[in-house]
């Protein structure tokens, strides 16, 4: 257990949400490791649980199918010992993910400007929303549907293209003051989200 994040912090799941390319891996794998945590890519998870990779399971069954074995997933994996867990971009979508995430975990959107997305997304070719002509077009479109729900994250960090350690020092200070608001408080519900 790492004492600098208390105790409070670990007794939930810390769950990165955001827009692919915002660094929900990179980064959640070096939280994990700085506050003693298993990290759980919820990507991985939903491939082993299927024997697809992502991009089969969105060609063969539809994005529906994969939508419906991702919120199963994401409730098993909340389910379980606290640990790091990155998820799909899409997946804080879903109203019942989003609930079963607020009630057993703390959410963190890591927020990326377009320019950054672009940059990062552009450098593999494993994203199926943006397998298509006008991925500029398709990833503001993204952003402009999604940001608005990601904004109900109990954390908000800046994703910038420095070192990851300076995003993970931010993400575990917001941790730190919304763990000593709750403490305080002794409401979570009444805890506003701590934006960076």
């Amino acid at each position: 257990m790492n004492a600098a994040l208390g105790e409070k912090a670990l007794d939930r799941s810390i769950v990165l949400v955001g827009l692919m390319g915002s660094g929900k891996s990179a980064i959640g794998r070096r939280l994990a490791a700085r506050i003693g945590m298993k990290f759980v890519d919820a990507d991985a998870e939903i491939e082993a649980a299927a024997g697809l990779p992502i991009n089969d399971i969105f060609e063969v069954h539809g994005e529906e199918a994969f939508r419906d074995g991702e919120r199963r997933v994401i409730a098993r994996l909340l389910s379980e010992p606290p640990h790091v867990l990155a998820t799909g971009g899409g997946a804080f979508m879903d109203g019942e993910t989003r609930k079963s995430i607020k009630a057993r975990a703390f959410s963190v959107w890591l927020r990326a400007d377009f320019d950054v997305l672009l940059r990062r997304v552009s450098r593999r070719d494993n994203r199926p929303l943006l397998k298509v002509e006008n991925k500029e077009e398709v990833l503001r479109q993204l952003i402009e549907e999604r940001y608005p729900i990601y904004e109900e994250a109990d954390i908000i960090v800046q994703s910038e293209d420095g070192p990851h350690e300076e995003t993970v020092n931010e993400v575990i200070a917001a941790l730190k003051r919304l763990t000593a608001d709750e403490a305080r408080d002794g409401d979570a519900a009444s805890s506003p989200n701590q934006a960076i």
